[in-house]
């Protein structure tokens, strides 16, 4: 049962992916929570390097399984590692696990399991530079039980309400045919990434289609898929792609949404019931945790 945080508790600092390259950052992160007045359990993943990982896949699955214990687990940074730790099969527990990239093949395998608690949000690495609204939508969740409606854009007209569940788009892709990612049916699914060309992002939607992935879905959102630097012809090729491989599924479908890699990654916990609007490009999860 997932409760809320309150000052005075531990957070566990986890390295399931790349190690740590940048430890500023990494403690500019750290110095956030802090000043939530959580404390932080002391490990040494700053020293852990295992080829690009932090750590050896049998480290970081032992890591991955002791963090089970605790109220509150933030991923340290992504990049690439946390599937291999899936191999193992890691037991899940109830308890708030946050962070997004490459993490969320962990967040889905604990929500696919029945576990509550997964959280797509800021990282340890990233939680420095974001905007001072996304900073606190993510503690008023933990401590507060809450988050406010976030905006896109509509691209497909109609309401959708169902159970929310958000990710990476290349992850998710690669967990298609194992247990560890979640039945969609009847679910919202908000998908996000990181200057991918546009004919892998078709290859991968393409791949959702065939695999019969999509059906019964009852909405599908679009988070930030390109930096600020990219090209309006290159967005607009990607608003056309979803079009396209959306054509003939009767559902509402929002753009643009404040959830990704770059800056104003919105928080969102996966499993809520939420509401998706593509008549206005609004998504209201009802959370309330007492």
């Amino acid at each position: 049962m997932l409760k809320r945080i309150k000052q005075g508790d531990e957070v566990y600092i986890v390295a399931s992916s790349s190690f740590i390259d940048n430890e500023s950052q990494h403690n500019a992160g750290l110095e956030i929570l802090k000043k939530w007045g959580l404390r932080i359990k002391q490990n040494d993943i700053i020293a852990r390097r295992y080829s690009s990982y932090a750590g050896n896949d049998e480290i970081r699955f032992k890591e991955i399984q002791e963090a089970q214990n605790s109220k509150l687990v933030f991923f340290a940074k992504g990049g690439w590692g946390s599937a291999r730790v899936l191999e193992k099969n890691p037991l899940w527990n109830d308890g708030w696990m946050v962070g997004f990239s490459d993490p969320c093949s962990l967040l889905l395998s604990k929500y696919a399991h029945g576990c509550s608690g997964s959280v797509h949000g800021p990282m340890i690495s990233t939680l420095s530079s974001e905007p001072s609204w996304s900073i606190d939508r993510l503690k008023n969740l933990l401590f507060e039980g809450h988050v406010e409606c976030i905006q896109g854009n509509p691209l497909k007209e109609g309401i959708a309400e169902g159970q929310i569940i958000v990710t990476n788009l290349t992850i998710a892709s690669f967990l298609i045919g194992t247990n560890h990612l979640p039945d969609l049916t009847g679910k919202i699914i908000v998908f996000e990434d990181i200057n991918e060309d546009i004919y892998k992002i078709d290859r991968m939607l393409t791949y959702f289609r065939v695999t019969k992935k999509l059906e019964g879905v009852a909405g599908i959102g679009f988070g930030n898929f390109f930096d600020s630097n990219e090209n309006i012809s290159k967005k607009e090729l990607f608003r056309n792609l979803i079009l396209d491989r959306l054509e003939g599924f009767n559902i509402p479908v929002v753009i643009d949404l404040p959830i990704g890699h770059t800056s104003g990654n919105a928080c969102i916990p996966l499993g809520f019931n939420s509401v998706l609007n593509g008549n206005n490009g609004s998504l209201d999860v009802q959370t309330f945790i007492y």
